[in-house]
């Protein structure tokens, strides 16, 4: 959920570790530390809060002399966001020294043993005794792969950890369970990094390193091993980002950025799969043969990608008519689920990191049951274990708050949707055309509502003062409001809830009240009518009711925002447009951090 990064080679260390940092401060962070290695000494220097303290604490690094070190921004999980607690971390005499992201779940068991062999401990963290426990494996065996291998058997949970060892000089060691870590080599340097934006200005060649697998970085080298210390081989991959698009480009925050990118990624994520007016998923790995043979589908994911999976029920039932279950995959997980061997399981995950999803998948995979990552990060742990995977093509997203990357796992749905509606006799062919021609007209009809936006950033003057946000919709549009709910609390910070419109009546309508901002999302025209009339219960107890609707014709007495009409399957890749911009502007006028909300992260890799 955090920030790492290391860095070996022929130039000063510090300056580029922290420059690389400053590239991971969307994933969240609450304190910053930098270790760096003259090849005599090992000079830590931490700070609390924003990397901009450890920059001035280091003179932008220039305080700190090394070609080699490793540096991090800690997303607190044991212990509070203190110096004493910032990464990274070390044993008493700072000659091992480790960064970490992830939890070890046994860190209490591992303390209790080393504490009996005569180790004290000076922070809260579950970092400080996986260091420390490096360092009795290392005192025993005097081989970093040793140790780090006797690391890997006897903690449970999830790292990425990198370690330095002072009479290993030249030399930094990485090895990983469930977190993300990538390492990118050039002619002279080595950096290892969390996530790519990290490196992507030094080298886009980069070597994924898999779950329990041990590296050892040089200048311009790495070497793999196995836990036995057996060398593997492995296949340099190269990254095809734009480095621009990972920066603002004019644009105040990343948010609006990638807002405004969903003209592009919907284009770009129907291109990879629409061949000659027909929706191809070779690429996938996903024949009309097998398609037919499913009885079912079982999708599992967390957060925003949750939301797109909700909307693919609806899209997936009515379409192909097939039993479609969507699971919260931090609760699937803990579940013995019902699954059947004939039931295609689908996981989604901006990241192809996030913990709970990936939990979620390798019980799938347990079961035996066919397996398709709807992912957008190529080379993800997700990616590398689904059977099939759709690669989404959003590019990086650096915001927090999800925008662009939930609009192509929606695009992701509708294509998979189609393919299997047509595999399985459920669409004519001219239905079937005339569904892919409203999909290719939907970057358009965005372009449309973002032309818009200075409509909804007036409407937002004029409800930033709102403490109490209701969200409601029926079908899809319920769907769609869970989305929109959850983008306006996550940066806005205001109080805010989705409801299907036909619950309320149910019990939330006893907390309406005069003022309370009531928000219908009206994109379905068999249920419009409904939902209208639910509004107007709100309206009669005092709400302030606002609509956003596709329907010009539907008349409302407060604010009333207009879609483009587009064919219902679709609806809420436009529906979620003006509310994601909603959220943008509540959070701008409320004074928020909008690309970094407060106690979230972006890779959500622990539980």
């Amino acid at each position: 959920m955090c920030g790492i990064v290391g860095y070996i080679g022929d130039k000063e260390a510090a300056p580029i570790i922290l420059d690389s940092l400053s590239k991971l401060e969307y994933r969240g962070y609450d304190s910053a530390g930098i270790a760096i290695f003259d090849g005599k000494e090992i000079d830590i220097v931490k700070a609390a809060g924003k990397l901009s303290c450890l920059v001035e604490k280091t003179n932008g690094g220039k305080n700190m002399h090394g070609t080699c070190g490793i540096g991090h921004t800690r997303w607190a999980t044991h212990g509070e966001p203190t110096e004493n607690n910032a990464h990274p971390h070390c044993n008493d005499d700072k000659t091992i020294v480790a960064v970490h992201n992830g939890i070890i779940e046994n860190y209490i068991e591992q303390k209790e043993k080393l504490t009996r062999r005569g180790y004290s401990f000076y922070s809260d963290t579950d970092t400080e005794v996986a260091t420390k426990l490096v360092d009795y494996y290392y005192k025993k065996y005097h081989d970093p792969l040793k140790a780090l291998a006797n690391f890997v058997l006897k903690v449970r949970g999830s790292y990425a950890l990198a370690v330095i060892f002072a009479d290993r000089v030249g030399e930094i060691y990485a090895v990983r369970k469930d977190n993300p870590m990538i390492i990118g080599v050039t002619d002279n340097e080595s950096m290892l990094a969390s996530d790519v934006p990290a490196i992507l200005k030094y080298t886009r060649n980069v070597y994924y390193i898999d779950n329990a697998e041990i590296a050892c970085l040089k200048k311009g080298q790495v070497n793999f091993f196995n836990i036995d210390g057996e060398e593997i081989v492995k296949t340099v991959s190269k990254i095809t980002w734009d480095a621009e698009t990972a920066e603002k480009g004019g644009y105040r925050h990343f948010m609006l950025k990638e807002i405004h990118e969903q003209p592009r990624v919907i284009t770009d994520t129907l291109n990879g799969c629409i061949k000659r007016g027909k929706v191809d998923l070779s690429s996938v790995g996903l024949s009309d043969k097998e398609i037919k043979k499913y009885s079912g589908i079982v999708i599992a994911a967390c957060g925003s990608a949750y939301h797109a999976a909700v909307v693919m029920q609806y899209v997936f039932e009515r379409l192909v008519c097939i039993p479609v279950r969507v699971e919260l995959a931090s609760e699937f997980r803990y579940r013995d689920p019902v699954l059947h061997k004939s039931e295609l399981f689908v996981v989604i995950s901006q990241s192809g990191e996030t913990a709970d999803s990936l939990a979620a998948l390798r019980l799938a995979k347990s079961r035996k049951l066919s397996t398709l990552a709807i992912v957008n990060v190529v080379g993800s742990t997700i990616a590398r274990e689904a059977d099939k995977v759709f690669y989404t093509k959003a590019g990086p997203e650096i915001s927090v708050a999800t925008t662009k990357a939930y609009t192509a796992q929606l695009i992701a749905g509708y294509l998979i949707a189609l393919r299997f509606a047509r595999a399985r006799k459920k669409l004519s062919a001219e239905r079937y055309s005339s569904l892919i021609a409203e999909l290719n007209a939907l970057p358009e009809k965005v372009q449309e509502i973002l032309g818009k936006k200075r409509s909804i950033q007036r409407f937002a003057a004029s409800v930033s003062n709102k403490n109490d946000v209701f969200f409601i919709g029926r079908g899809i549009d319920y769907a769609v409001s869970l989305e929109g709910s959850l983008k306006l609390k996550e940066v806005s910070y205001i109080h805010s809830e989705a409801y299907a419109a036909g619950e309320l009546k149910h019990g939330t309508i006893s907390l309406i009240e005069n003022g309370t901002l009531v928000i219908a999302v009206v994109s379905q025209p068999d249920t419009a009518e409904k939902t209208m009339s639910n509004l107007e219960e709100t309206k009669t107890r005092g709400a302030t009711a606002v609509v956003f609707t596709s329907d010009p014709k539907i008349s409302a007495d407060g604010y009333k925002f207009v879609i483009p009409e587009t064919e219902p399957y679709f609806s809420a890749s436009l529906s979620v447009i003006p509310l994601q911009l909603l959220a943008y502007y509540m959070s701008v006028l409320r004074g928020n951090d909008v690309d970094k909300p407060r106690n979230l992260a972006k890779s959500v890799t622990v539980e």
